[in-house]
């Protein structure tokens, strides 16, 4: 993708019509709004906080325009911009003038933290609101199956009090892919090899491991509201220390002298296997203190 990455650098028409037009691509083919957002990021993260915000307002009126053309609205144009672009502009900020990706991924937790506060308070029942919207999707699927109705109910009921936190993991795990991938085409253009060594030497301070933990013991003492809240950020929290995880898991086995042979089977287990996850998520939070990778010579490229 490193042609891509080419081009977007060429100047801001070539960036805003990246952007535009990945944007509306999204609307079929949903991942594409990764190297969408990716494409902000990337002249944020090269040439500063003005141009990126350059690109980001010429690619919201440009997709505006197509979407007129081609779908006959201009309103996803503002939704992209104030949930995707202007979120991984910010981030690409932080990052470009705090150089270190664990700030920005605190930052990105801040963010999801907030969202989900702000739903909760706008919404009189979150739970309620997502188990209707849960009961309309798979009416379909129940009417077409014999599945039991009672425990299909149950495990609804359940799922409805983390939608919230689910869906912010969703967008907040979107916006750390597009600067993940900002950050590796700037490596590419810019410092072969760099992304490598910034990626798998990711370590969170203290102090987010911390709060990480505090937040899960309200999750289990505290009741009502304050918990689910508790849990749903939980569940963001939970989703940064497994891309922790996976950086560290793949420091690991690349000094091993197996490791072409170990590495595509770890990935391709974390898909397969998504328990896995659980694990990873652990190594990532213990890392903090426990400091896994000390005895490991980085990289110098991934």
């Amino acid at each position: 993708m490193k042609f891509l990455a080419s081009y977007i650098m060429k100047g801001r028409m070539q960036a805003m019509a990246v952007a535009s037009s990945l944007a509306l691509l999204s609307l079929l083919m949903p991942p594409v709004s990764i190297v969408s957002s990716a494409t902000v990021a990337l002249v944020t993260l090269r040439r500063g906080w003005y141009e990126g915000l350059l690109v980001l307002l010429s690619a919201c009126v440009a997709a505006a325009i197509l979407g007129i053309i081609v779908l006959g609205n201009y309103q996803f144009a503002f939704g992209y911009a104030l949930i995707l672009w202007l979120p991984v502009w910010l981030l690409s900020i932080v990052l470009r003038e705090g150089r270190h990706l664990s700030l920005a991924i605190e930052i990105s937790s801040v963010l999801g933290a907030l969202a989900i506060i702000g739903f909760y308070l706008l919404s009189q029942d979150p739970a309620v609101y997502w188990q209707a919207i849960l009961n309309i999707m798979i009416e379909p699927m129940m009417q077409a199956s014999d599945a039991p109705i009672e425990q299909v109910k149950q495990t609804i009921a359940m799922l409805a009090k983390y939608m919230t936190g689910i869906l912010a993991t969703g967008s907040v795990t979107g916006l750390l892919l597009g600067l993940l991938l900002a950050r590796w085409w700037q490596a590419n253009l810019y410092n072969p090899g760099g992304f490598g060594v910034e990626y798998l030497a990711l370590r969170m301070p203290s102090r987010f491991t911390i709060t990480t933990v505090c937040v899960f013991i309200v999750a289990v003492v505290a009741g009502g509201v304050i918990s689910e809240i508790a849990w749903n950020i939980g569940i963001i929290l939970f989703m940064l220390y497994a891309f922790i995880g996976t950086a560290i898991a793949h420091a690991l086995i690349s000094a091993t002298k197996a490791k072409r042979f170990l590495l595509p089977i770890f990935y391709m287990l974390i898909f397969v296997v998504p328990h896995l996850v659980v694990p990873v998520a652990i190594i990532g939070l213990s890392d903090t203190w426990l400091n896994l990778r000390k005895n490991i010579k980085p990289p110098s490229s991934i």
